[in-house]
């Protein structure tokens, strides 16, 4: 994957080292939506779209995911990483029922929480590799790790902020 279809974010592994830096921001900004009316957070704009309450949940959940398999790779030669589930999660995590605010504060907590594990990496840990399973079994390293959790935090407050800007227009 070298670029996003859908929203255009171009993967360049040169960011990987700043990664941390722009996944905190971009936690932060999507905490900051969460700010908002709470009513329209909960709000599904089509049955199969998700919230941006939804949406920030599973930003949260792929922080903490993506912090675990870099620390995998650092202690364990070429890990496999389970797929987290994103889909099930929203249910058995009740992505729907739990509170904004507490969401922002665990969203901001987890991107520096994953900033953290990339702040201490070396220049030998950024190329050690894992299998990332997503969308097919391919060997990925920690610097694509880095750069694809960046894809997410961008392309999913991208996501919230066209249906919290869809319901304020």
């Amino acid at each position: 994957m070298d670029t996003c279809d859908e929203c255009g974010f171009r993967y360049d592994l040169a960011d990987a080292e700043g990664a941390g830096a722009t996944v905190t921001a971009g936690a932060a900004d999507l905490a900051a939506v969460l700010a908002g009316d709470s009513a329209e957070l909960h709000r599904r704009p089509e049955p199969d779209v998700w919230s941006p309450l939804e949406y920030a949940c599973h930003v949260r959940d792929v922080l903490l995911v993506q912090r675990e398999r870099v620390l995998a790779a650092r202690r364990t030669e070429r890990p496999s990483c389970a797929p987290m589930g994103r889909d099930e999660r929203v249910d058995h995590d009740g992505y729907a029922d739990q509170d904004p605010g507490d969401v922002a504060r665990q969203l901001t907590d987890a991107g520096r929480l994953f900033a953290n594990v990339l702040v201490r990496l070396g220049p030998d840990d950024w190329e050690r590799q894992l299998v990332y399973n997503y969308p097919a079994p391919t060997d990925r390293s920690l610097r694509w790790v880095a750069v694809h959790t960046v894809h997410e935090v961008r392309h999913h407050l991208a996501d919230v902020r066209r249906q919290v800007s869809a319901t304020t227009s």
